[in-house]
């Protein structure tokens, strides 16, 4: 059996169609969002919606909040403060309801091909990189950013 695959995609200069697009070529079964807050000004990307929309497209989505950036990350990476994002970030993980998310993240991605989905169009400015990382060290597999 291979490995399972992971994939990261931000939807910050992209459409909904683009976005789901994308994901269906990549082979992505299961949408894990990443966001604390699943909402969004950009059209297609707030939850009900996008869930829909990645439903009609043969994509299940799957929001799990608690792998978000606490709002103190969200402010730090807004005004280009990735470093301490990525400090704020890591220390939210090493809480249980962090931990729990990111096992049940582990478990969709060890079952089905999966993306992580956030806004940031750049993974190395995203705090899903640090989830996408975490989840490849227990799942022995790659990432690859779409």
């Amino acid at each position: 059996m291979s490995p399972p695959r992971l994939a990261t995609i931000g939807y910050e200069a992209a459409t909904q169609p683009d976005v789901i697009g994308r994901l269906r070529a990549a082979g992505v079964k299961v949408l894990i969002d990443v966001r604390a807050v699943a909402a969004s000004r950009r059209a297609g990307f707030s939850k009900t919606v996008l869930a829909a929309s990645l439903n009609e497209a043969g994509i299940a989505y799957r929001h799990l909040r608690q792998l978000g950036t606490p709002k103190p990350g969200r402010d730090a990476a807004r005004h280009g403060r990735i470093a301490e994002m990525h400090d704020i970030f890591n220390a939210h993980m090493a809480e249980p309801a962090a931990q729990k998310a990111l096992a049940e993240a582990i478990a969709i991605a060890r079952d089905k091909p999966a993306a992580l989905l956030c806004f940031e169009a750049d993974a190395a400015r995203c705090h899903r990189r640090i989830v996408a990382g975490l989840m490849a060290e227990e799942l022995g597999c790659e990432v690859v950013d779409l």
